[in-house]
């Protein structure tokens, strides 16, 4: 009997994700080939408030002194709210002198210490007073947050899953119409995305807001997570 080779390609595309092309495949006679997108959404468990601190003086010294009480403030306003500093983290830590460039000759004005903070939040009725409290101590001028999933790769294989079942289903149907049926998976790969969109927050902005006025997250729902996989897979036939 002649050799028969089917080939398909099952792409379900979303608006936001634009997925790589199949790679290149050495399909063999009486094999089919399929891929596939699927997805896994849930609604987020964690929420990353990320804030600089920055702090300048005249000495390297007085900077980091500065800094160092600035650190000391978020501590406390982290204790206020029930929440252990350790479970912050610090992205980095920079020293760095200051020049005035006006002249000629550069002249030494003084030096910045400036660090990343990044705090974990699994109650999110926290994340307004923490923000709001950051603001009116002038520790940041700047905030973001954003939503994410603490057990990313769960989620991503939960979307692998989805696609693989996917594609499986388009090479079932093509081999159905063929009359013949899909054997054992010979080759796969994989790809996955998450979208996770940090929402910028304005410290001074917040600090200038009237104390009545309510926070602009409250009541709202935070954006559900979405992680998308595409899978290609080649299957032998029977």
């Amino acid at each position: 009997m002649r050799a028969l080779f089917l080939a398909v390609a099952c792409f379900l595309l979303t608006a936001s994700v634009m997925f790589a092309q199949a790679p290149t495949v050495a399909a063999s006679p009486n094999t089919v080939f399929a891929g596939a997108d699927g997805k896994f959404e849930a609604a987020p468990d964690t929420a990353l408030v990320q804030f600089n601190i920055s702090a300048q003086a005249d000495t390297a010294k007085a900077a980091y002194d500065a800094a160092s009480k600035q650190v000391e403030q978020v501590r406390q306003i982290m204790r206020n709210n029930g929440i252990d500093p350790k479970t912050a983290t610090i992205g980095f830590y920079s020293i760095q002198p200051m020049y005035d460039w006006k002249t000629a000759k550069r002249k030494l004005v003084g030096y910045q210490v400036t660090t990343n903070v990044t705090l974990k939040l699994k109650e999110f009725v926290k994340i307004g007073p923490i923000t709001q409290q950051l603001a009116d101590s002038a520790v940041s001028e700047s905030q973001s947050i954003s939503y994410t999933l603490d057990n990313m790769e769960e989620a991503k294989a939960k979307a692998v899953e989805d696609a693989y079942h996917r594609a499986r289903a388009g090479a079932d149907s093509v081999a159905h119409a063929a009359g013949r049926s899909v054997g054992e998976l010979s080759y796969a790969s994989v790809d996955t995305f998450e979208n996770v969109r940090p929402m910028p927050v304005m410290a001074r902005a917040m600090a200038m807001k009237a104390e009545a006025a309510s926070a602009p997250t409250e009541e709202f729902t935070p954006q559900s997570v979405n992680v998308t996989a595409h899978v290609n897979a080649l299957f032998t036939l029977k």
